[in-house]
């Protein structure tokens, strides 16, 4: 059994920034990828990032040069670094275990 613990969620104003942390139970972090996703009212949940092992990444287009994923296998911790944030970024952030394992979520409000 993995827990993931989500943490940095909040308000912010539009073009600010955020950094979400997801910590991870468990002796494999660093062997596995490791994703973070989003779900608005109204919306399916869909993929902002992820991070493969070895350290390649890939993004949702509409985060693209905003947002960062980034990953500490000292510490079994992945992090979604957002800048620039929209009201449309607005939504819970979840992180993803390769294995299926999903964190509780983290909300993020961006309104002025």
């Amino acid at each position: 059994q993995v827990q993931l613990v989500e943490s940095g969620g909040g308000l912010v104003q539009p073009g600010g920034s955020l950094r979400l942390s997801c910590a991870a139970s468990g002796s494999i972090f660093r062997f596995v990828t490791m994703g973070w996703y989003r779900q608005a009212p109204g919306n399916q949940r869909e993929l902002v990032a992820r991070i493969t092992s070895d350290g390649r990444t890939n993004y949702a287009d509409s985060v693209k040069g905003r947002f960062t994923i980034s990953r500490d296998n000292a510490k079994n911790t992945v992090y979604l670094q957002m800048n620039s944030l929209k009201p449309e970024d607005t939504a819970v952030y979840y992180c993803l275990h390769e294995y299926n394992y999903w964190g509780q979520g983290t909300q993020v409000t961006v309104s002025s």
